[in-house]
């Protein structure tokens, strides 16, 4: 694990750092993730995504479910040391797709991503500062990519990634004390419809709270911004906070 990130990242945790890897050298088997999200080649992005869908069990050419099954994968393993060096440590790490590449296993899952160098630190920098190279040199194209070749809306994307976030931010919020630089980047990213640069904010999306009739206030279910799509894969069932779950449909 990076030296910088080890003392967030103790005991049960200790796998989400170790999911983030620096060295002067990308190891041999690592794909650079440029080559995995392509340009006007698609790069090696669909081939990857059609035979992740087949380890799944999906038949036909439907892979909306599988792509966003994988891009939660994707954003399960960057995330959780990407924003809790952006925002509990002011780091901002060289997270760009040109800057990083990426190892997967034999089912062509996401488990480790590789950095060259540490980048550096931002005490006091905007949220925009430390995030923006990530979210709009790394995700963005990924996110158009994975588009592109599935047709999986671009809403869903996004919303799995603030989904990620949201959990990030839940415990970074516990670890650090409700600390002010971590609840403004929670605020930024999350809870405005704006970017910083006037822009519609992607990560930003309606989350619906319900609580069953005659249950008390601590039984409260927050929802998902989006449908994840989990439901459409084989043997899977909708999640215990799916916008579009049945049993959530009387409540709401």
């Amino acid at each position: 694990m990076m030296p910088l990130l080890a003392p967030l990242f103790q005991g049960d945790w200790i796998a989400y750092g170790e999911a983030l890897a620096c060295a002067p050298c990308w190891p041999a088997d690592a794909l650079p993730v440029t080559r995995l999200i392509g340009g006007g080649d698609g790069g090696l992005l669909p081939g990857l995504l059609r035979r992740h869908a087949a380890h799944l069990g999906v038949r036909g050419g439907d892979l909306r479910a599988a792509a966003s099954s994988w891009s939660l994968d994707y954003l399960g393993v960057l995330l959780p040391p990407a924003a809790a060096a952006a925002s509990l440590l002011q780091h901002r790490l060289p997270l760009c797709a040109d800057e990083m590449a990426i190892t997967l296993d034999r089912h062509f899952t996401p488990v480790r991503f590789h950095i060259l160098h540490e980048g550096g630190a931002l005490p006091g920098s905007p949220t925009a500062t430390r995030y923006g190279p990530m979210l709009n040199q790394h995700l963005a194209p990924l996110f158009d990519a994975i588009h592109r070749h599935t047709r999986l809306p671009h809403k869903i994307l996004w919303a799995n990634a603030a989904r990620h976030l949201d959990a990030i931010f839940a415990q970074a919020l516990a670890l650090s004390g409700n600390a002010a630089a971590v609840a403004m980047d929670q605020e930024m990213l999350l809870r405005r419809p704006l970017g910083a640069d006037g822009r519609a904010n992607p990560l930003h999306g309606r989350q619906r709270r319900i609580a069953p009739a005659g249950l008390a206030k601590e039984a409260v279910t927050v929802l998902h911004r989006e449908c994840c799509l989990m439901y459409r894969l084989p043997e899977q069932s909708w999640c215990g906070a799916c916008p579009l779950a049945p049993h959530h449909a009387p409540a709401a």
